[in-house]
């Protein structure tokens, strides 16, 4: 059964395990069940074949991902991009534990890890755009 869209013609926001599946085929590019199954088994931790595939067989029916056969391969590729799927999650994710506050969930985050003096210049000037943005 395939259900690629919600109502509001989004695609539904994904589980943790999907979004374990999507970092692997964001970080790699289109790849195999095979390839993704042991990237999985690498980087986090050991995962059957079997449940790597089924999960990516329901995120293909979800609309989550697409799929093109290569000789006797099907691969696999986000249906969309990484930053889309973030900023999804990250509006979830403010909506349900932070009152709808991004503002509210950044600070959260910045305040519970270490963070680098390159990421923490990112921050600025992503905060002077929004600046900017605002002024206009």
């Amino acid at each position: 059964m395939k259900q690629p869209e919600q109502q509001n013609g989004t695609l539904p926001e994904p589980t943790k395990s999907e979004l374990e599946i999507l970092q692997v085929l964001w970080q790699n590019g289109p790849s195999t069940v095979r390839v993704v199954n042991d990237t999985l088994n690498e980087q986090l931790r050991e995962v059957n074949y079997s449940s790597t595939l089924k999960l990516m067989q329901i995120m293909l029916d979800k609309g989550l991902l697409k799929r093109s056969i290569e000789g006797k391969n099907h691969v696999y590729h986000p249906a969309e991009h990484q930053e889309i799927t973030q900023a999804r999650v990250i509006r979830g994710l403010a909506t349900i534990a932070f009152g709808g506050s991004p503002a509210f969930l950044a600070l959260r985050a910045l305040g519970s890890g270490d963070t680098s003096p390159e990421e923490l210049e990112q921050i600025k000037l992503l905060i002077q755009q929004i600046e900017n943005q605002q002024n206009k």
